[in-house]
């Protein structure tokens, strides 16, 4: 059951196309953070059970907060979505610890397919 999602990006456009991707299922409260300082802020903050993050942010980068979760050994689910779709961001980012990696510009169906292969719904 998820209770809380933290979407993450620069762009208040993207942020708003993923809420709207969500699943209709969760019916939880969605937290928006603009870089990936607000995003560590709102994660230790208000405990969301998954994020969804772009890369390239200001400030620090989806990178940097994937390299924070990790030292922290946390074990929420970190969905990436990018549009950098260069093989070494991708492994990257999965070593980093991310679950999945949506590329940009999405669909709203693949945040759908992905939260159902990671039986988030």
């Amino acid at each position: 059951m998820i209770n809380s999602v933290l979407v993450v990006d620069d762009s208040k456009m993207s942020r708003k196309l993923v809420i709207r991707s969500l699943p209709e299922e969760w019916d939880a409260p969605v937290f928006q953070a603009a870089n990936g300082m607000e995003a560590l802020e709102l994660y230790h903050e208000k405990n969301p059970d998954v994020m969804f993050l772009d890369l390239t942010m200001p400030e620090l980068d989806g990178f940097g907060v994937l390299a924070a979760l990790q030292e922290e050994g946390s074990k929420m689910p970190v969905i990436v979505i990018s549009a950098d779709v260069q093989t070494e961001a991708y492994e990257r980012a999965i070593t980093l610890g991310a679950r999945a990696f949506i590329q940009k510009p999405m669909k709203p169906d693949d945040v759908k397919k992905v939260v159902q292969e990671l039986g988030l719904l």
